[in-house]
């Protein structure tokens, strides 16, 4: 039976690995996660791109929710998801005067909802005032199905195996982030890549993914902001990109040298880089300082004022979420708002601009494309589905009773939405 479960899996596999190279969408070997793992914040290629899934066009409270839970405490870190384990942080607040916050990991069974196990990482106060519409708990856990890398901040760094058991722990001290944390860690190969951009001084670490150990640790000329690296794969090399104020800069995830950097962004960045095979694009929206440049790959040195800049851009860009490059097609919205902008990704010539987004109040999740569909979730609990197009084509509008600030997440034909108080599944199936 298990030689012919491993053979019928290996048929599987090398169809979607099929698939992905026709639609030349993600590596071969990233293509086996799409029907059943979201392992980081944005997806297995960490660009919000969903290869192969089904969600539904439409929900409410009493529609396609096929499973809704009570989650304790407040973060804004999105679900990831291994196999039929669903993962999820959380800061849950003192009950009593005098006791500490419980910086916490929930796991959940997938099909579901039901708790399957939790762990308080670190009992903590936290040490700094935050912005009110921020958490103590908005970095997302990244996992490879082995280590579960968990983050949360100024509290700790963690890797716990997928039942719960921790296998190391890092205390990096505390740092002065204006309006509180936000970076998510990331992992390139057995290198687990954290940013502590802050107001004091600012670094880049590589540790060991199973031991934790510090590989490498380079300064950062960067104050506070709150942005999620980026790890690309491209012609045999691996590099981490981080977006920053000060320069947009690319690291060799084995030694943290840098490969590259490029000025030209405003203050206060928080959304992480997207890619395509030649280019990569940075943004930051802080209101008096918005701008979008796109960058070659392939260079090295410093890259400001040069040729490899392919053109610049600097209305509608976004504050606290991430572009969405879909099929050659660049969407943002405007600053934290519900405005949204599609660029031409090769030219950076406007398809539409500042489009208003009715419905929707407010941006703070990063978009997801799947199906040819674009899901933009708002901070009232709306989440509008748009039509993949050179313009602004609203599909379905869809309201729960419940504030969201996390990404979502795709596996399969569910999405998996993150609210203030619950987490929900979407699912064509209606609760039981």
């Amino acid at each position: 039976m298990r030689m012919q479960s491993s053979r019928f899996g290996r048929i599987a596999l090398a169809i979607v690995i099929c698939i992905a190279g026709a639609l030349k969408s993600v590596s071969a070997a990233e293509a086996g996660e799409y029907n059943r793992n979201w392992p980081q914040w944005r997806g297995p290629s960490g660009n919000g791109l969903v290869l192969l899934g089904n969600p539904p066009l439409n929900w409410s409270e009493e529609t396609n929710v096929k499973w809704k839970i009570d989650l304790p405490g407040l973060g804004h870190a999105s679900p990831i998801l291994w196999g039929n384990k669903i993962f999820i942080l959380t800061a849950v607040p003192p009950e009593d005067a005098g006791q500490q916050f419980a910086f916490t990991v929930l796991c959940f069974d997938r099909d579901t909802g039901r708790p399957i196990w939790r762990k308080v990482a670190r009992l903590d106060s936290p040490h700094q005032e935050i912005q009110p519409t921020n958490s103590h708990s908005s970095g997302s856990p990244v996992t490879d199905g082995e280590q579960l890398i968990v983050s949360f901040g100024s509290h700790g760094l963690f890797g716990f195996d997928l039942d719960g058991n921790v296998l190391w722990q890092r205390d990096l001290g505390k740092v002065n982030v204006t309006w509180g944390e936000g970076s998510s860690p990331a992992l390139a190969g057995d290198v687990v890549i954290v940013v502590q951009d802050n107001n004091d001084a600012s670094f880049i670490y590589g540790f060991d993914k199973r031991t934790g150990k510090e590989l490498w640790k380079q300064r950062r000329d960067e104050g506070s902001s709150w942005t999620t690296p980026y790890v690309l794969k491209r012609e045999g090399r691996t590099e981490v990109i981080v977006n920053g104020s000060k320069a947009v800069r690319s690291y060799d995830p084995v030694t943290g040298d840098i490969l590259w950097q490029c000025s030209g962004l405003g203050i206060n960045v928080a959304p992480m880089v997207v890619t395509d095979e030649n280019t990569v694009y940075a943004m930051s929206g802080q209101r008096t300082s918005p701008m979008a440049m796109a960058i070659h790959l392939g260079e090295s040195g410093d890259l400001t004022g040069t040729g490899a800049v392919r053109w610049k851009f600097s209305r509608g860009t976004p504050y606290a979420s991430s572009p969405l490059l879909y099929d050659g097609m660049l969407y943002f919205v405007q600053h934290v708002t519900s405005i949204l902008t599609c660029l031409d990704a090769a030219s950076g010539e406007p398809l539409f601009v500042q489009e208003r987004l009715e419905g929707i109040n407010g941006v703070y999740a990063s978009p997801i494309g799947v199906g040819n569909r674009i899901y933009i979730v708002g901070r009232d609990g709306t989440t509008l589905v748009l039509a993949k197009s050179r313009e602004l084509k609203i599909l379905a509008r869809n309201k729960l009773d419940d504030a969201l600030d996390a990404s979502p997440a795709v596996v399969g034909n569910a999405l998996f939405l993150r609210g203030h108080k619950h987490l929900y599944c979407i699912a064509e199936e209606k609760v039981n």
